[in-house]
């Protein structure tokens, strides 16, 4: 496979996860384990059955325990805070909130051995928090809502949870594109356990309610991480970084054209000061 074929592959889960918001408010009301377990079975079960007809069941005896537990961690932490934040606030600015993950991983970056942090790391991040600010000071559609608080506190501990994940799973080395499907069945079982737990079993109640869950499963939940694994470890990982910005912009479009968030001047200002900033940190990381 050519680097450029890899890297086109790889921007495929950049255009799903802009649906991620859509399809997650489309679930409603299904409760955010539940929704866990369902999407990352679909994602799981596909993938072991992609895995084993291309015969690459063998390679996932050689992956140590230690990285299926943290891949596990990893995505159950992200997708449980992720539907749980678009539970409590509205999605699009919640959603704007969780999508300052590419500038925390730009930032924290900068922390590893060898890397430095530079003006544009800084800058950047000062007008990703300003545009996270913006929301959570009133600017958004809905206007200040105390009762958001929790949502967008939850949203912001997503960023900081996949951020976290992306720059340690540096230190991993590489596993096969396989080892994915582990991941999504170990996350659906840990989501089944809790939601049996502490959640009432409350299922989709229309039949688009199980459209966007088995979207969720199929797309953003699923196939997305297969690809965005295949475009990082044979692709090119600047470009693709660089790419993953446009999803708070494309995420913010989608639920402004589907009429689940209203167009406004708050929603403007931070999906330009996210994505701006984001930007600025990438620029500051490339050169030399």
């Amino acid at each position: 496979m050519t680097k450029a074929r890899a890297t086109a592959i790889g921007f495929i889960a950049v255009l799903l996860w802009s649906l991620l918001a859509l399809f997650t408010v489309g679930s409603t009301p299904t409760p955010p384990l539940l929704l866990n377990a369902i999407c990352f079975s679909i994602g799981g079960v596909l993938g072991l059955i992609w895995t084993g007809v291309s015969g690459g069941l063998r390679h996932l005896r050689a992956v140590p325990w230690t990285t299926y537990a943290f891949g596990t961690v990893g995505l159950f932490g992200y997708h449980a805070l992720y539907f749980s934040a678009l539970r409590m606030a509205p999605a699009a600015e919640a959603g704007l909130i969780a999508y300052l993950w590419p500038l925390l991983i730009v930032l924290f970056s900068g922390l590893l051995p060898g890397e430095h942090l530079r003006a544009g790391h800084l800058i950047g991040a000062c007008l990703g928090f300003a545009g996270a600010a913006v929301i959570i000071a009133g600017g958004g559609s809905a206007g200040f809502q105390a009762n958001h608080l929790p949502g967008y506190g939850l949203a912001l501990l997503c960023a900081l949870t996949w951020s976290g994940y992306s720059v340690l799973s540096r230190r991993l080395g590489d596993t096969p594109t396989s080892s994915v499907a582990v991941f999504c069945i170990a996350t659906a079982i840990a989501s089944v356990a809790l939601h049996l737990a502490i959640e009432d079993t409350v299922w989709p109640n229309s039949a688009f309610g199980w459209a966007s869950v088995a979207a969720l499963g199929l797309g953003p939940v699923g196939l997305a991480f297969y690809v965005w694994d295949i475009g990082v470890k044979q692709g090119d990982i600047q470009i693709l970084g660089t790419a993953s910005y446009a999803a708070p912009l494309l995420s913010t479009l989608v639920l402004v054209l589907a009429g689940i968030a209203a167009p406004s001047w708050g929603l403007a200002i931070t999906a330009v000061l996210v994505t701006g900033g984001a930007v600025i940190a990438a620029r500051a990381s490339m050169k030399r």
